[in-house]
């Protein structure tokens, strides 16, 4: 009998202008990362409801990945301030019901750093597969 090998599923919300555009560098730079990821191309960060965090995680997901422009650079002047405060306290209210907070990243990547996103893939990817599969998995599976 084969033991399958877990491999994390992680849903990425990015932003539009530097995120995404840093995402989509690493891939014109043939930058390796692993497949794990499915991106979500939003317009801003700070457009990141919690809700959408929340039924990615209830979904399935073992990891969320939520990138933005760095704190300054907004091209809607504050939408990532306004995103690194919804997911504090979106993190504070997971922790309090046993969800490890671990499992959601906010990073600041810009249009420049394709390598940093590919870093940070790799990275979270490690981590996610260390912590081992979503516990929300298996209670919501059909």
């Amino acid at each position: 009998m084969s033991e399958t090998t877990f491999e994390p599923k992680i849903i990425a919300f990015l932003c539009n202008w530097c995120t995404y555009t840093g995402a989509d560098l690493a891939g014109t730079s043939r930058l390796q990362y692993p497949p794990n990821i499915r991106i979500i191309r939003l317009m801003c960060s700070g457009a990141v409801d919690p809700i959408y965090v929340l039924k990615a995680d209830l979904s399935g997901a073992d990891g969320i990945l939520i990138g933005g422009c760095h704190p300054g650079d907004c091209h809607y002047q504050e939408g990532n301030y306004k995103a690194r405060r919804r997911i504090v306290a979106l993190k504070e209210i997971l922790k309090n019901t046993g969800f490890e907070e671990e499992r959601i990243w906010l990073r600041w990547i810009s249009a420049s750093e394709g390598t940093r996103f590919a870093d940070t893939v790799r990275e979270m990817t490690a981590a996610i597969k260390a912590m081992g599969p979503n516990p929300y998995k298996q209670i919501w599976a059909v």
